[in-house]
C-alpha cells in the first residue's frame, strides 16, 4: 500500500503524458477525416458530458452562482482563447501538418508562457532558466524551419506551422488571464466551465463557417475518426486532467507540471507508431534540444 501510494501519482502523471502526446497522432486523424471546427466542438461537448457530472459529485457545482462578474469575463476569455482558439488551430493545422511535428512546435508553450510572465508579473529568471529556455526555443526554430533557421526570415514557413503557432500563442494568452483573473478557481472548475464555453464558440462557428452539413460529415466519418475523437473527449480531455490534478493534489504544481515535458516526446513516438511518420534529421536535433530546454526550465524553476 506504501508502495502504491509512492509510485501512484508519478504512474498516472506518467499515463497523462501518454495520453496528451497521443492526442497528436489522434488529432491528425481527426483533421483528415473531418472539418477541424465541427469536430474540436463534438471533441468538447463529449468531455463536457463527462466533466459536468464530475463537477458536481465533486461539490464544485455549487459555487457557480457566486462568482463575480469578473470571474465569468475570465472564464469567457479563458474558454475562447485555450479552448476555441487552440482546438480551432490545432485540428486546422494538423490537416497540413504531421502530427509528431507539430507536437515538437508546442514545446515553444513554455517558452512563450514565461516571457510574458517576466514581462507582465516581472517574474524572475536564473542561469538555468534563461539557458533551458534559449535551448528550447532554438530547438522549436529547427523543427518549425526544416533545419535552415534563415529561411524564416523569408516566409518560408508554411500553413501548417502558421496555424500550430497560433495555438502557442492561444495558450500563452489563456494562460495568462488564468493568472490575472482566475485566481483561486480550482483546475476542476475551470476546465469544466471553459470546455462548456468554448463547445459553444465552436458550434456556433462552424456553423457560420462550415456550415450546417459540417456535422453531418462528421457524424459519416469512419470507425476510426471516430474512435480518435473519443478519445480525444475522454482519454486526453477528462481522463489526463483527472490524472494531473491528482498529480498536483499530490506532489504539488511544480513537480506535477515536470511530466509535461514528455508529451512532446510521447507525441512524435506515438505518431511514428501509429501514424508511420517518418523521423527528419531536424526533427530528431530540433526535437532534443527542444524537449531538453523545457527539461531544464522545469528543473531551474524547480530549485528558484
Amino acid at each position: 500500500m506504501q508502495t502504491q501510494q509512492h509510485w501512484g501519482p508519478h504512474l498516472r502523471l506518467i499515463g497523462m503524458s501518454i495520453l496528451w502526446g497521443a492526442s497528436w497522432p489522434a488529432g491528425r486523424i481527426i483533421a483528415q477525416s473531418m472539418p477541424p471546427l465541427a469536430g474540436a466542438c463534438l471533441r468538447f461537448l463529449l468531455a463536457v458530458m463527462v466533466l459536468l457530472p464530475w463537477l458536481y459529485w465533486a461539490g464544485g457545482a455549487g459555487q457557480l452562482k457566486h462568482w463575480s462578474r469578473k470571474r465569468w469575463l475570465g472564464m469567457v476569455a479563458a474558454g475562447a482563447t485555450g479552448v476555441f482558439g487552440y482546438a480551432a488551430f490545432f485540428l486546422s493545422g494538423l490537416q497540413h501538418l504531421p502530427a509528431g511535428k507539430a507536437a515538437l512546435v508546442i514545446t515553444l508553450n513554455p517558452v512563450m508562457t514565461l516571457l510574458a510572465a517576466v514581462w507582465l508579473f516581472r517574474e524572475r529568471l536564473n542561469a538555468t532558466i534563461a539557458t533551458g529556455m534559449g535551448l528550447a526555443l532554438v530547438g522549436a526554430i529547427v523543427v518549425l524551419s526544416h533545419g535552415s533557421p534563415m529561411d524564416m526570415l523569408q516566409g518560408a514557413m508554411g500553413m501548417g506551422e502558421l496555424l500550430i503557432l497560433g495555438c502557442v500563442v492561444c495558450w500563452v494568452i489563456y494562460t495568462l488571464i488564468g493568472r490575472w483573473m482566475l485566481t483561486g478557481v480550482d483546475a476542476l472548475s475551470t476546465t469544466t466551465v471553459t470546455s462548456a464555453i468554448g463547445a459553444l464558440l465552436l458550434l456556433l462557428a462552424s456553423l457560420a463557417i462550415e456550415g450546417p452539413q459540417a456535422f453531418a460529415l462528421a457524424l459519416q466519418s469512419g470507425s476510426t475518426a471516430w474512435a480518435a475523437l473519443l478519445f480525444l473527449a475522454f482519454g486526453a480531455t477528462a481522463l489526463a486532467y483527472a490524472w494531473y490534478f491528482e498529480g498536483v493534489k499530490a506532489l504539488g504544481a511544480g513537480a506535477a507540471s515536470g511530466y509535461i515535458t514528455l508529451v512532446p516526446l510521447f507525441g512524435v513516438l506515438i505518431s511514428a507508431w501509429l501514424l508511420g511518420e517518418s523521423l527528419d534529421a531536424p526533427m530528431v536535433v530540433g526535437g532534443t534540444m527542444a524537449i531538453a530546454g523545457t527539461g531544464l526550465m522545469n528543473w531551474g524553476r524547480s530549485r528558484s
